[in-house]
Order: C-alpha cells, then sequence, then structure tokens
C-alpha cells in the first residue's frame, strides 16, 4: 500500500501559543480522519481569535473545573474522575511535549522542527512458513507540518511602537495558523480511495528528514532553553 504525504504550510508562533496552536492542527486532522461516527466540539482558542472542531470527549459536556481544581492540577494533586484527561488528549499532549522537548536551534530564539502524524492499519503477517504469526504497521496516510518556535521576547510597553508590533506579531502567527487548517480541509477532501474500509490508528512523532536544515541553518550552538515548556 502506497502511503499518502501531505506537506502542510510552515507554522511559526510564539513558546506561549505552540501548544494550543498543534493541540488546534493535530485534532482537526484526527476529527477529519475518525474511522468511525463521532461527535463534534467546537474548541475556541485562547491564544488566537480562531475556532477549530475536535472528536468530542464526556468530558466536554462538563462544566470547566473551578480555579481550585486548575490550581490542584498545578501543584500535581489528584483532581475527580470528571476532570481527568480522555485517552485521546493524553496521547496528544504527551506527544506535543516531547515534539517540543525535541526542536533543534536555528537561530537566536528560534527552535524548529517537523511535527508528522501518520495513520496506520494493523495487518498480521506470517514468517518462516506460516509458523510465526507477527502483527506489522501498514502506513498509509501521514501529514507532515514544519513548525518554527520563536522566543523573542515580545515588547511589553503600552507605547504604539510595542502595540503595533505585538499585534503584528499576533497577526502573522494567526493568519499561519488558519492558513494551515484551511489547507487541512482543502487536502483531506481531495483524495480519499487510500483510506482503508477497516479500522485504524495513528502516531505522532518528530518527523526528521535526511534534508532537514535545521543543521544548516543554525546560528549557534547552544541557546537557552524554551521558556516555560512544563504547564
Amino acid at each position: 500500500m502506497n502511503c499518502q504525504t501531505y506537506q502542510l504550510p510552515e507554522l511559526e508562533t510564539a513558546t506561549s501559543g505552540a501548544r494550543e496552536a498543534l493541540q488546534a492542527i493535530l485534532h482537526t486532522i484526527l476529527f477529519i480522519r475518525s474511522p468511525g461516527p463521532v461527535a463534534p466540539h467546537d474548541v475556541h482558542c485562547e491564544s488566537f481569535q480562531t475556532t477549530y472542531t475536535r472528536i468530542a470527549a464526556d468530558s466536554d459536556a462538563l462544566p470547566a473545573p473551578p480555579a481550585r481544581a486548575q490550581q490542584h492540577q498545578h501543584c500535581n494533586q489528584q483532581l475527580p474522575p470528571s476532570y481527568h484527561k480522555s485517552d485521546l488528549d493524553r496521547r496528544v499532549d504527551d506527544s506535543i511535549e516531547a515534539f517540543l522537548r525535541a526542536l533543534t536551534p536555528i537561530g537566536p530564539e528560534l527552535m524548529a522542527g517537523n511535527l508528522a502524524i501518520s495513520f496506520f492499519e494493523r495487518r498480521s503477517k506470517n514468517k518462516l512458513f506460516g509458523l510465526v504469526n507477527q502483527e506489522e504497521k501498514v502506513v498509509w496516510e501521514q501529514w507532515i507540518l514544519r513548525v518554527v518556535v520563536n522566543n523573542t521576547p515580545r515588547p511589553m510597553g503600552e507605547d504604539e511602537a510595542s502595540v503595533i508590533e505585538r499585534q503584528r506579531i499576533q497577526d502573522t502567527a494567526e493568519g499561519m495558523l488558519k492558513a494551515v487548517l484551511l489547507n487541512v480541509f482543502e487536502l483531506a477532501g481531495s483524495e480519499t480511495d487510500h483510506i482503508p474500509p477497516v479500522m485504524y490508528d495513528f502516531e505522532i512523532s518528530n518527523a526528521k528528514k535526511p534534508d532537514d536544515r535545521d543543521e544548516v541553518y543554525s546560528r549557534v550552538s547552544n541557546l537557552p532553553a524554551l521558556i516555560n515548556l512544563g504547564s
């Protein structure tokens, strides 16, 4: 089976909005490529003026956890079961954290990487004249996203120049996110013959390519770690 590969437009965002932007993109792809009927749930981004649709979880019908419960979460205290992450959320969020930790320096305050989400089906494969049965993963579709995280401090002043620069940075990141989401919808509907008529799974990884430009354009060997990578 040939693997259909989609290269999405590059996304550049500040560290503070990186997680939410990646959540929006990954959950949109997972919703579109769900192997069975699912309930939709609209999510309004906090860092961007945009809304995306994801697969609804049981907790989506519940009210948001109170501020005190959120404080407990930051203190690693156990929350009530109704506020626990779904398995899908956990897989996506854990993959994003691993990806952000693996970003490569490409310049002062700039980190980059290629995020891939792959869809595959599991097949049984007989070896040694049928005496050994093994399961193999057959990838039939992969989405690749080039991500640049800009850790340059934003101007914090209230003067006109600072306000304009903050708005410019926000508008640029927001425009790039919307361009990626739009491209996802366009590509997802362009070809569907390769989608298998069986249940399938997905995995999210850091896609390293032989022609990766991270090392070529790296201007420094050691940079400060990304600010506030932890939740």
